[in-house]
């Protein structure tokens, strides 16, 4: 028998089955995906690695909390031992790899005859109580013994605990309690309504999504512990839709995808990474790329464009779009949001937000807001004299570790001379 662990996928500890691809009693080979396994996240495919007969799901559909090494389900070499798995559990987290067969059940062996004396139940069950921990003595109890002590007013002083160094346990609480009559009660099912539900106030609680839990464990340390400082400008960006509507042009006679001022700004944001290198790095390494924040139902994810000042613009289209895609569907791998050294947000072009201030993930050293585009009055050389042109206000967020003030503010000035003149990105 083989158990099938949870597999490691880079630093998680735990994660939780989203479906099953096979069911109890199929037939797999080696390198079909078995299930589908949310990480923090991601959802990751777990594979077979021989083959075998599936003998038992230990973990359903929409398990939650699964750790790694802790067994997921059971294989079998031989599809005849499928039937002796049917009430199988895995004794405890950590169980060998390679397991036997559990065999055919058999008789069990009956008692002798000196061991069969009959025991009246009417008898109550004696307290384990032998000596009683003396007056002032520390008394050692476990958190379910105390809570279960005080609920029935049993004073732990009365009881000698049978645990490890006489550590009072729950079963000694019990005891107590069946020797005195009492018996132990079942806990309240129902809660107290709390104020919300008295005032008659409607609401849903709604679990919270593996992604969020890494957005927040990230993200608050990065609040408090990363100095940092914030950087605006606004762009005139006249030549650069000017632009767009050219390209967008031959893309339609050629059939290509259409090309978005978020993917000039990603092209802009990586050459000027190149321009200004100090911004394009970590506490860690270095490399040449730059996230792209996308927001789904389950949390925010930010997938990594590589290589993004050597790519064209086409192929950035292609790869934001299938980032997008993936992350939507919650099936980004690991690889496809690992090592960033600069994040881009815009939230301009879709909610309309005009300007905000984005909050680093590390050990990035930047991220880029970026605001919404608007006609502005542009003040002309006489009194009466004025044009209109685009505008977008952009903040850069900056670890003052990592990137001091002047070299966020030059990085700024390559951004900006790149938007503003975009056929210099040809160059």
């Amino acid at each position: 028998m083989v158990d099938l662990e949870g597999q490691d996928h880079g630093p998680f500890l735990q994660g939780n089955n989203a479906r099953w691809f096979k069911k109890e009693g199929d037939e797999v080979s080696a390198e079909d995906i078995l299930c589908e396994v949310e990480t923090d996240n991601a959802t990751v495919a777990m594979e077979c690695t021989e083959e075998v007969f599936l003998a038992k799901i230990i973990h359903g559909d929409g398990a939650k909390v699964i750790k790694v090494g802790e067994v997921n389900a059971t294989a079998v070499e031989d599809e005849d031992d499928i039937a002796k798995f049917k009430d199988y559990k895995p004794s405890q987290l950590g169980d060998s790899k390679e397991a036997k067969v559990p065999s055919d059940p058999s008789p069990p062996t009956p008692p002798k005859k000196e061991d069969t004396e009959p025991v009246s139940s009417t008898e109550p069950k004696k307290p384990k109580v032998a000596n009683a921990p003396q007056s002032g003595a520390r008394i050692f109890a476990s958190p379910l013994a105390r809570k279960l002590a005080n609920d029935h007013n049993v004073p732990l002083s009365k009881i000698n605990g049978t645990g490890s160094d006489g550590t009072i346990v729950q079963a000694d609480i019990e005891d107590y309690l069946a020797s005195s009559g009492k018996g132990v009660s079942a806990p309240p099912t129902s809660k107290p309504k709390d104020k919300a539900t008295e005032a008659g106030i409607n609401y849903i609680d709604l679990p919270i999504s593996q992604i969020r839990k890494v957005t927040v464990s990230c993200l608050l340390p990065s609040k408090q512990t990363i100095p940092h400082y914030y950087l605006t400008v606004d762009t005139c960006v006249d030549k650069l839709m000017e632009l767009q509507s050219q390209l967008n042009s031959l893309q339609d006679a050629s059939g290509g995808e259409r090309i978005s001022v978020n993917d000039l700004v990603i092209k802009a944001a990586a050459l000027a990474l190149c321009k200004v290198p100090q911004c394009n790095s970590s506490w860690t390494d270095e490399y040449h790329s730059v996230n792209v924040v996308v927001q789904t139902e389950h949390g925010l994810f930010v997938p990594v464009v590589r290589d993004t000042d050597k790519k064209g613009l086409s192929k950035i289209v292609d790869e934001v779009k299938s980032f997008t895609q993936k992350a939507k569907e919650n099936s980004l791998k690991p690889e496809d949001y690992e090592a960033g050294t600069f994040t881009m947000s815009n939230v301009g072009g879709t909610y309309g937000i005009k300007q905000f201030c984005a909050i680093i993930t590390p050990p990035q050293s930047g991220i880029l807001a970026v605001g919404s585009v608007e006609k502005r009055v542009v003040p002309g050389a006489g009194p009466d004299q004025y044009t209109f042109a685009s505008y977008m206000s952009v903040t850069l967020s900056c670890d003052h570790r990592v990137i001091d003030g002047a070299i966020g503010a030059e990085w700024l000035k390559a951004f900006k001379g790149y938007v503003e003149n975009p056929e210099s990105m040809l160059l």
